[in-house]
């Protein structure tokens, strides 16, 4: 779709709106949003690039391709994150809302109707223009495509495909390529897409459908399970195709995820975890990412921080997420309704070892993979080069140190021929104690994303 017919639906039926129970536009804002569809691109990209920093995208690509000579780039698995933001998150995408014009007024949304906020949106053509630039000067591995909604969930779907479609086949662009899917939109048009991108993701928003109601009204959690849905039929289907047809088009290869608020509802860190597990094991996801709430509004329905951002919770909430996804711990193994938030000052791994020391010490010449795997400070490299080196031999504790074990939190759990590296009691206060000495707890610092612009050259 070109700049004119974007124009052409910002301005039909006098306004944005053709979703129900959402007001026009008011006809003095029309002047405005076409003097910003004639923006120049970099003053866009430096509003739609900021727009965007709320959306999480730090992962790796999840898929392999090479280039084949005819197209431009290609992607690896694992090298889609190796920049990161001054908050920790990886930046190595060309991350961009296509417009930050929406129909919907949620509360937590910076980008939402109500506020007064510089508009603009780019049409397809930019988008692809600005991604091959990008591509060729290095500065980046492919492209993250989210959008606020504009006209319709079905148009802003059409505009998302048309982009993704004309950087495939027009530009050749055989880069990353990650999308949001908008709720709500048709299935069918989320399913072409798919047949182009390498990702895909529905934002979950917030962990429970309470949550979206009470700060998104105008979303609904169907609108968002069915897409999911969709999208992981069209994943197995396109498995069995492949086998079939070694020529069938790839459908999602990297999979899909999805975004959960955190802080801004009254959920628990045990409701957050088994929410988590059960999109896991429902939906097939690849990640499932949190993101701290940061109050970028002012409104009555929303949590006030006097803390901060609460970025430590995103952190233990991130390190649980990797105990469910590769260490074979369960929700309710971590937290549970008497224990229903992660402890401050302890990881979960150790939080889990210090409640259940009957499991420990663990004999580092004679334990199992997963048993070895429940030890602080081991991981699964180090647990997989354990199993392996004892074949070999009997190890000590200086051995187990150059396989990578942390033995600073290893050494309260195990023995090596049945000896503990120090005189130590296996008594909950005084591990917590020990663990905790000196430890410095993670810096409630301020949210910002990286920008283009921020660069020195």
């Amino acid at each position: 779709m070109l700049q004119e017919d974007v124009e052409s639906c910002l301005l039909d039926q006098g306004g944005l709106c053709i979703e129900e129970n959402v007001p026009n536009a008011h006809a003095g804002e029309l002047s405005e949003i076409q003097k910003n569809m004639k923006m120049d691109i970099m003053d866009k990209l430096s509003i739609l690039s900021a727009a965007a920093k709320y959306d999480v995208a730090c992962t790796s690509s999840g898929v392999e391709r090479s280039g084949n000579g005819k197209t431009m780039g290609n992607t690896v698995a694992g090298g889609i994150c190796h920049s990161f933001s001054s908050d920790g998150r990886c930046i190595s995408l060309l991350k961009i809302l296509l417009t930050n014009e929406c129909i919907y007024d949620c509360k937590y949304c910076i980008n939402r109707r109500s506020n007064d906020i510089k508009r603009t949106s780019f049409t397809p053509e930019e988008v692809c223009r600005l991604t091959m630039e990008f591509y060729r000067r290095n500065y980046i591995e492919g492209l993250f495509l989210s959008s606020g909604i504009l006209c319709s969930p079905d148009h802003t779907m059409e505009l998302i495909g048309e982009t993704i479609y004309l950087l495939r086949t027009k530009y050749g662009f055989n880069g990353y390529i990650h999308v949001k899917a908008i709720p709500g939109a048709s299935l069918e048009l989320v399913r072409r897409v798919g047949f182009y991108a390498d990702r895909m993701s529905v934002n979950l928003e917030f962990p429970t459908a309470e949550g979206l109601k009470k700060l998104a009204p105008n979303k609904h959690r169907k609108n968002i399970l069915a897409p999911m849905r969709m999208i992981q039929n069209g994943i197995q289907d396109n498995k069995a195709e492949i086998v079939q047809y070694r020529n069938a088009p790839s459908f999602v290869p990297a999979g899909q995820s999805t975004q959960m608020i955190i802080g801004a509802t009254q959920e628990t860190d045990y409701q957050i975890m088994t929410i988590a597990e059960n999109l896991y094991r429902k939906f097939d996801l690849k990640r499932v990412f949190y993101s701290a709430f940061v109050a970028v509004n002012q409104d009555k329905e929303l949590p006030v921080l006097p803390g901060g951002v609460p970025l430590l919770r995103e952190h233990r909430l991130y390190q649980a997420d990797f105990l469910l996804r590769f260490y074979g711990y369960r929700a309710e193994e971590l937290l549970d309704e008497r224990h229903p938030n992660f402890n401050a000052f302890l990881d979960p791994k150790a939080d889990w070892a210090v409640r259940h020391l009957e499991c420990f010490p663990v004999e580092i010449n004679r334990a199992d993979y997963q048993s070895l795997l429940r030890v602080p400070g081991i991981g699964v490299k180090s647990a997989k080069r354990i199993v392996k080196a004892r074949r070999l031999g009997t190890l000590g504790f200086d051995e187990l140190k150059r396989l990578g074990v942390v033995l600073k939190r290893a050494l309260y759990f195990i023995t090596c021929n049945g000896r503990m590296m120090y005189p130590v009691r296996l008594e909950e206060n005084y591990l917590i104690r020990n663990l905790t000495e000196k430890k410095n707890v993670v810096d409630e610092v301020s949210v910002r994303q990286m920008s283009l612009f921020d660069m020195q050259v």
